[in-house]
């Protein structure tokens, strides 16, 4: 992957960013990010490292994001778990009641 201008590079951090929302494709990602800082590390070294501490940023709050979610649909199915229990045990107890 080689990019010529400014537009062109602009697209190719575009597209590592895309790759960068699926944790399947990270690996993806920091392939092609890794062969866009190298070139732009051609041009400007200290841009270069720059672009690199935010893409660790923005790689982090992606797996960071991720695990979030992961805690919040364990979370989501444990209350829907207990909410069923809870009612289930309500409907006993009526029974219960309504058979003494």
């Amino acid at each position: 992957m080689t990019y010529a201008s400014s537009d062109s590079m602009t697209q190719a951090l575009a597209e590592c960013i895309a790759l960068l929302q699926d944790l399947q494709t990270h690996a993806a990602a920091n392939d092609a990010f890794d062969q866009l800082k190298a070139q732009i590390a051609e041009s400007n070294p200290a841009m270069a490292n720059l672009l690199e501490m935010l893409w660790r940023e923005a790689v982090a709050g992606r797996r960071s994001a991720a695990f979030w979610q992961q805690i919040c649909d364990v979370e989501r199915d444990l209350t829907e778990n207990l909410s069923a229990n809870h009612f289930q045990l309500q409907q006993n107890y009526l029974r219960l009641m309504q058979e003494q």
